[in-house]
């Protein structure tokens, strides 16, 4: 029998354990447009475990709806804080600044950052990469309407060689959970996301030593790369970031649960 009533839903996804069911009833039942059958199909889906953002086609990031499909990893709120701390990196009055969403998936980070830039009337480039066909897909359908530019590739061998020394912002959401705790993330996580954007090796800061690697060189002088990690790699991520010729620093917010480490190309 179809389900048409608003407690309906909320008392299935009660009983599947989501915990903001009244929440995600309204959106279901919105994406559904007033087709039964479709509810019934959307409500299945996410009562088997389907993440919400899969079935919305979109995740709200930093109060924007940003396109995301099955196979993409879906942003984390807590991920807005670096965005906090590249935007803020740019001093009023900066006329024109370069940035590079790297590992974009859906480009949320990058999209968010230049909006908001522009809002300042800072002129912007916007170029993205990720190793992951699906995921460049869906960053060329966000990052379309901004003029960004979506690449294919691993890390900067993804980049046109142009950016080579002119990056001012390097958006890098690495991976960061260790391989051995991968199987403790919650089931919509390790189910459905790609383990390359979950997995960042064996102490989880893999993918951050091959971008500090390379960032020196693609930095613009003064320029940054933020990576978000976990509050116990902290010194460990700054140690190789300053390894690399970076200058280091952390930035921690308790309200978002988030950690970024910060690495600055000397003047």
């Amino acid at each position: 029998m179809a389900v048409s009533a608003f407690p309906d839903v909320v008392r299935a996804l009660r009983g599947a354990g989501c915990v903001f069911a009244e929440d995600e009833a309204a959106l279901l039942i919105e994406a559904a447009a007033g087709d039964p059958a479709r509810l019934d199909g959307l409500l299945a889906d996410r009562v088997s475990g389907t993440p919400l953002e899969y079935l919305l086609g979109w995740v709200e990031f930093r109060g924007a709806r940003v396109g995301v499909r099955p196979g993409v990893f879906v942003p984390r709120q807590r991920t807005a804080f670096l965005v906090d701390q590249a935007v803020a990196a740019v001093a009023p009055g900066v006329a024109r600044v370069c940035v590079v969403d790297l590992c974009c998936g859906c480009g949320a980070l990058g999209s968010s950052t230049v909006t908001e830039l522009r809002a300042r009337g800072c002129e912007v480039e916007l170029v993205a990469a990720d190793i992951d066909p699906v995921a460049v897909a869906c960053a060329r359908e966000n990052l379309a309407p901004l003029r960004g530019e979506v690449f294919a590739g691993d890390l900067f061998d993804a980049l046109p060689a142009d950016l080579r020394g002119r990056i001012d912002l390097l958006l890098a959401n690495t991976p960061y959970v260790p391989s051995d705790r991968v199987a403790d993330l919650p089931p919509e996580a390790r189910e459905h996301e790609p383990r390359v954007a979950l997995d960042g090796g064996a102490d989880g800061l893999d993918v951050l030593r091959r971008v500090a690697d390379g960032a020196e060189s693609w930095l613009a002088p003064g320029g940054s790369v933020f990576v978000e990690t976990g509050t116990a790699q902290v010194e460990t991520a700054c140690a190789v970031l300053r390894a690399h010729g970076l200058v280091p620093r952390m930035e921690h917010s308790e309200q978002d649960y988030a950690t970024v480490v910060i690495g600055t190309r000397a003047h």
